[in-house]
């Protein structure tokens, strides 16, 4: 194997034609992918906690029935939607870029919801009880005394939903996004005979960023949880 293609096409692949044009590669991956991971999680804390606290069933049941149909639909098909659908069926043009935040974060937030939910519901109904008993409202509760404490536990599926986000981000090439496998594809287009060479290097470009972030929070994990857990005991 000849892998002198890689290094030869490495600058094209961690950042496109950037500075001579726009940003590209993995560079742009992990742009995308942090975009619609923070886009994700907020939106996924938000419809958890709404999933938690709503008692109306009609309400209720709508918002199980929207998280539903994100969760069904493949993320390509939510992209060709965005991109193609908006602008005819309501003269919207959505940017190519903003178009894989857009479906990447309601896909993720979708999933991210039952597990911010999953999460709340895992503590014990008294932590709520006692709170409204002192008098604190149910969202004051939610948030100092509920929040507090099921965060640290939806760490590990926020983080294996924002690893799920980086490999997603390969979807964007459908619309001609210059994310690492489209620029992959243009790079082995033009050499023609090293796809193997080349595709190894993305391959090994993937896991690199996913690695890096599964380290990061495993590093987090380890501090959270025991600070979120230790100190209401310490009262």
């Amino acid at each position: 194997m000849n892998f002198s293609v890689v290094w030869d096409n490495l600058p094209y692949l961690l950042l496109g034609a950037w500075p001579d044009g726009p940003l590209g590669g993995a560079a742009l991956t992990l742009a995308l992918s942090l975009a619609s991971g923070a886009a994700s999680a907020l939106l996924g804390l938000a419809l958890g906690i709404a999933l938690a606290m709503l008692r109306q069933r009609a309400l209720r049941a709508a918002l199980l029935g929207a998280l539903a149909f994100l969760r069904a639909i493949p993320v390509l098909m939510l992209i060709f939607w965005v991109y193609f659908l908006l602008p005819i069926a309501f003269g919207l043009d959505v940017p190519e870029l903003l178009t894989v935040v857009l479906a990447l974060s309601l896909v993720g937030g979708a999933y991210l919801a039952h597990s911010v939910y999953a999460g709340i519901s895992s503590l014990p109904p008294g932590q709520m009880q006692a709170a409204l008993a002192l008098g604190m409202t149910r969202w004051q509760a939610m948030r100092r005394v509920v929040l507090p404490q099921a965060l640290p536990m939806m760490l590990p599926s926020f983080v294996n939903q924002w690893i799920a986000l980086i490999k997603d981000t390969s979807l964007a090439y459908v619309i001609g996004v210059g994310e690492l496998s489209f620029v992959a594809t243009q790079v082995n287009n033009r050499v023609m005979v090293y796809p193997a060479e080349i595709f190894l290097a993305v391959a090994v470009l993937y896991y690199l960023m996913c690695a890096s972030l599964d380290v990061a929070s495993g590093w987090l994990l380890k501090r959270q949880p025991a600070r979120a857990w230790q100190e209401p005991q310490a009262d």
